[in-house]
């Protein structure tokens, strides 16, 4: 009898768990409450798949053997509810996609730092000439490669939310960057849950797998006293200490996964600075050490490796005044390690939708190394009171156009204007590299009038 399935969202993590469904002769559905990009549509017919917009047929949904679902829909959707009140099981596309392929899997999760560490190892891999593909939160779909590419490792960016819907998937090298408070709205704000799902990448691990992680984060600390890890922990620091895989020794990175493995090379040599990059560095030379890269292809990637878009990332330097785009931190957290690596006084544009932030982890910072705050969102009184007092200057603006503006005016020479938000993007943007960009665009035309 053919195997029903439901997949619900049209982006690319629901279109590449159809292909795949479609190619293992299933019967397939897709059904998305908004609208399907064009792309996703042609693909979606190329393949025969039928496909809804604007709203779900339940009774298709609701006869399914089994809903594969988009990390985005939270599980108090109506929709959901009612395939949990039937028994459907209900899997993520990375779970789906794990069923049909024996590759090996690198896994990242973390609340910040996993999209520049995953773009890094991928990097690494590929310099090595593995037949390696880029997936999860990165890349294109895992679905839609097993279906077609077939590599023989693939390098996955996890979020807590695709972690949340996948059981039986493996990771043989599992890495948790940090835990910080994030998406605690989609947790019933309980930080507990958010840290359980994050450790849902250890899940069906032996010890013949590896989990790799920052020894000095207090959660991930305070989480291993309560649980069993049966894989192979590897623990990085920016300090030397018995039991590390990865340290800073002075002004020197040491890799040490075992005597056979072990190499070094200066800091400086990093192509990403700053003490977040360092970690990322870490994380990644050490997933590439677990597989068996060389050491000299190890150094060389790292230090040739271009950053991630959106994530600290140069833009222009005006009238004096350097302009970063670090549209990426969309935690408190991200802004912390963003203020931790300037060097120079900040103009901070914070501001967007609040998902139940403390900004009380960035007040030092903010204290020490912030001479204007720029908001930038449609409701920015939490974050005008909070800092009310904290530093000279507070301006209140509603869009990209004005919040650059300002910081044009306010910025002085030799000071940097960092676009680092603590927020999703939503109220103002499609998305955080929409957001972006735009403040890209909006640099660059005071760029032409300088």
């Amino acid at each position: 009898m053919t195997r029903r399935i439901a997949v619900l969202g049209g982006g690319e993590s629901g279109v590449g768990a159809a292909v795949l469904a479609k190619v293992k002769q299933m019967e397939v559905w897709l059904s998305d409450a908004g609208k399907i990009a064009d792309k996703y549509k042609a693909r979606l017919n190329e393949y025969g798949i039928e496909w809804e917009e604007g709203g779900h047929t339940e009774s298709k949904i609701l006869s399914a053997d089994e809903v594969i679902k988009s990390p985005g829909i939270p599980d108090t959707a109506p929709i959901i509810q009612k395939v949990k009140a039937k028994n459907i099981p209900v899997i993520s596309e990375i779970e789906f996609a794990g069923r049909y392929t024996n590759a090996k899997m690198v896994c990242i999760t973390g609340s910040n730092g996993k999209t520049t560490t995953t773009m890094l190892t991928y990097h690494i891999l590929k310099d090595a000439g593995l037949n390696v593909g880029l997936a999860g939160n990165v890349g294109m779909s895992l679905a839609y490669q097993v279906a077609l590419e077939k590599h023989d490792v693939y390098v996955i960016e996890l979020s807590s939310f695709q972690l949340d819907n996948m059981y039986d998937f493996k990771a043989n090298v599992a890495v948790i960057m940090n835990i910080t408070p994030d998406h605690l709205d989609r947790y019933d704000y309980k930080m507990q849950n958010y840290v359980n799902a994050k450790f849902r990448i250890l899940q069906n691990q032996t010890k013949e797998d590896s989990f790799i992680y920052w020894e000095d984060d207090p959660v991930i600390e305070e989480q291993l006293r309560h649980i069993h890890v049966e894989a192979r922990m590897l623990p990085f620091s920016d300090h030397c200490e018995e039991g590390l895989c990865a340290f800073k020794d002075g002004d020197t990175l040491i890799f040490d996964v075992d005597e056979e493995r072990k190499f070094e090379m200066p800091v400086d040599e990093l192509a990403l600075k700053g003490r977040h990059n360092l970690y990322n560095s870490m994380a990644a030379g050490l997933s590439a050490s677990l597989l068996d890269i060389k050491k000299d292809v190890i150094r060389k990637a790292l230090s040739n490796f271009e950053a991630v878009e959106h994530r600290l990332e140069y833009v222009a330097t005006v009238d004096g005044v350097r302009y970063i785009n670090d549209s990426k931190a969309t935690n408190v957290n991200s802004c912390w390690y963003a203020l931790d690596s300037m060097t120079t006084p900040v103009v901070l544009i914070l501001g967007g939708k609040d998902k139940g932030n403390d900004y009380s982890e960035i007040e030092e910072h903010v204290k020490n190394k912030v001479s204007a705050i720029v908001c930038m969102g449609k409701d920015n009184e939490k974050i005008k009171n909070f800092f009310a007092g904290k530093v000279p200057v507070i301006i209140d603006t509603h869009s990209v156009e004005d919040a650059v503006a300002e910081c044009h005016r306010v910025a002085k020479k030799g000071e940097t204007v960092l676009l680092s938000p603590c927020c999703a993007s939503f109220d103002l943007f499609k998305s955080y590299e929409d957001r972006g960009r735009q403040f890209k665009e909006q640099v660059r035309n005071l760029k032409k009038q300088d």
